[in-house]
């Protein structure tokens, strides 16, 4: 079958519509069809169509000079070739269900593309989250490498539920200021400790990090000293922040994560935030690093995140921090 470009739009007449109706490829475009520039390039690429004076190098050329249309094709061309129908829009493509086309099925991904190199902006990725679950579709990222290598990524946006077994309550507790962390006397089967606080100094001693120490001023559990002077919470985040200037975002996600029963202890050694136990459990369940929603990071440095979190069997979030609340970024490899 012959398609024509004129320089703009690719487009093929009557015969071209057995192409939509079996294979949805294309839009009907009066009697006839009008093809992407992806399309049109895998379809002459696997001989289903011709364009005159166009040989499939000639045509990828000149569409090459799009900006990021090489890893648009390349995206197009792994779906189509996983046995999906696309379409482009309403984010880069829609892709439909296996089995099913446009006018006989409903779409189930919407596909937004990137490359390595391409920042991650929060809010952008929230909004277009949001707008996916609205149209109650599955929201996924395909990154492409430098190498031409895809990978795929389900982005979701969580709410945290209730932990599988409360805490126990706390009583009150008077602590000292040591540098930027809080020394507190407690006895065998302290209280702070069973609830996940501090780190032991000795038998008689807690040491509270700077995390743990201003949430649990915030509650009026801990009342912290300085000699013969108190602090206030105000003031203690204040000094804290000269030596962390992620203090702010990490307490408020931390308290987010208490707020549900949810156990947060330093994530240093994965290279986050805070690792999360859920209750009892001896290992914990999430890795989790505190952003603010405006916040923009490489999406190398998200997808080290995520291969990291899959190789110690843990699930990755994102707090992105808001005026509003905080709102938990869910990334996750998925193969299609």
């Amino acid at each position: 079958m012959k398609a024509i470009f004129d320089g703009t739009v690719i487009r093929m007449g009557k015969e071209g519509r057995s192409l939509y109706e079996q294979s949805g490829y294309g839009r009907p475009d009066g009697e006839g069809l009008r093809l992407s520039p992806q399309e049109a390039l895998y379809l002459i690429h696997r001989q289903k169509i011709e364009v005159p004076d166009y040989t499939f190098d000639r045509l990828f050329s000149e569409f090459a000079s799009q900006p990021a249309f090489m890893r648009s094709f390349l995206v197009y061309r792994d779906l189509r070739e996983r046995g999906y129908v696309v379409q482009t829009g309403p984010h880069d493509f829609r892709v439909f269900r296996r089995g099913e086309k446009p006018g006989k099925g409903e779409s189930l991904y919407l596909v937004r593309v990137l490359s390595e190199r391409d920042p991650i902006r929060f809010e952008k990725l929230i909004e277009e989250v949001i707008a996916s679950r609205n149209m109650r579709k599955q929201y996924v990222l395909a990154v492409v490498d430098d190498e031409e290598e895809l990978t795929y990524y389900e982005i979701k946006l969580q709410k945290l539920a209730d932990a599988c077994s409360a805490l126990p309550s706390l009583g009150r507790h008077t602590a000292m200021l040591i540098g930027k962390s809080a020394m507190v006397r407690v006895t065998e089967g302290s209280d702070l400790e069973q609830a996940g606080y501090g780190k032991r100094l000795d038998p008689e001693r807690l040491i509270l990090s700077p995390v743990e120490l201003l949430y649990l001023m915030e509650k009026g559990t801990i009342t912290l000293t300085r000699g013969t002077e108190t602090i206030s919470p105000a003031s203690f985040l204040e000094m804290a922040c000269e030596t962390d200037n992620e203090l702010a975002g990490k307490s408020a996600v931390y308290t987010e994560l208490r707020s549900h029963d949810y156990t947060p202890r330093t994530g240093y050694k994965f290279g986050h935030h805070f690792r999360v136990y859920c209750g009892k459990n001896v290992h914990s369940d999430l890795l989790v690093h505190a952003v603010e929603k405006e916040a923009t990071l490489p999406m190398s440095v998200i997808s080290r995140s995520v291969r990291m979190a899959h190789s110690v069997k843990k699930k990755m979030f994102f707090g992105a921090v808001h005026s509003s609340g905080i709102q938990f970024v869910e990334f996750a490899r998925i193969k299609l």
